[in-house]
């Protein structure tokens, strides 16, 4: 009798070890599958509200430390007067033309120097000697003070909205030239010899190979073009402009209305950024285009 329950009891702790090792072995079998596009969601999510958390941190100091004294209101206003004289701007004066003044004559500037430039750019692969003559001349005016040129300009055409294009289109247009440049001179020769030994003419390595192989150089100039393009507006219309959000700082100082000073800020800053989106999008659908890899 005891040796069957001494039996019985080896068995039975016999089969429960091995139940627990079988379920080990197939844990350790079992492969584990990551949901990659998941994992980018939920770090895009995390990055998302950690940004909006950081800019409402910020803004909820400043209207606190403006309040108990800890900043002086009358240099740093506060963001509810901020609200309060943007909405009297847009209701009852020019804020809603102001910014599209500025926009229209960044966004054109931006456009047309970084298309004049690109195409001056990859013009250089088809005359050695053209990109050899030009290149010092594109590096002189690269490292040229550009914005010293605000006042010609506006002597030149006038306080109208065209002088501000001019000088958003100089600084923008020198930038993508080089950059476009630099993709041109990196081509890979044998790529060419190959395409010229199966009988592709010049053309065609042009639209085939050159153009595919510099636009990574001429995409990566669009952020600080339109950077660029922004601040020679905003510049031209602190010189003398009858429209625009440079001209409405200008007069805010000179009156000393620093509410509407801030105003002139924050709104600058918001257009800043709606254009480093757009131009992300831009390069994104570019991209996409030439079969790039995002960055």
């Amino acid at each position: 009798m005891e040796t069957v329950q001494g039996k019985g009891y080896v068995i039975q702790a016999h089969g429960a070890a091995g139940t627990v090792q079988a379920k080990a072995e197939r844990r350790r079998v079992e492969p584990v599958i990551l949901d990659e596009e998941a994992a980018e969601r939920r770090v895009r999510r995390l990055i998302g509200w950690g940004r909006l958390g950081i800019g409402l941190l910020i803004v909820l100091c400043w209207e606190l430390f403006t309040r108990i004294g800890w900043m002086d209101s009358y240099y740093w206003s506060s963001p509810l007067r901020i609200l309060q004289t943007t909405w009297t701007q847009m209701v009852e004066g020019t804020l809603l033309v102001d910014i599209a003044y500025t926009s229209g004559s960044t966004i054109l500037g931006f456009v047309g120097g970084t298309l004049l430039g690109s195409l001056l750019g990859l013009s250089f692969w088809w005359s050695r000697k053209f990109a050899g003559i030009s290149e010092p001349f594109l590096i002189l005016l690269n490292a040229m003070p550009k914005l010293a040129l605000a006042p010609v300009l506006v002597i030149l055409l006038g306080i109208g909205f065209f002088s501000k294009v001019a000088l958003a289109f100089a600084m923008t247009v020198v930038v993508a030239a080089l950059s476009a440049q630099s993709g041109v001179q990196s081509v890979d020769k044998d790529m060419e010899k190959l395409m010229y030994s199966l009988g592709a003419k010049r053309r065609q390595v042009f639209t085939k190979v050159v153009i595919p192989w510099a636009m990574p150089w001429m995409i990566s100039s669009l952020r600080i073009n339109i950077a660029l393009s922004l601040a020679g507006a905003i510049v031209g219309e602190f010189i003398a402009s009858s429209h625009g959000i440079g001209r409405m700082v200008i007069y805010a100082g000179t009156i000393l209305d620093i509410n509407l000073v801030w105003v002139g800020v924050v709104v600058l800053s918001v257009l800043s950024m709606v254009m480093y989106m757009g131009v992300v999008l831009l390069e994104k659908w570019l991209s996409k285009g030439y079969g790039m890899k995002k960055a």
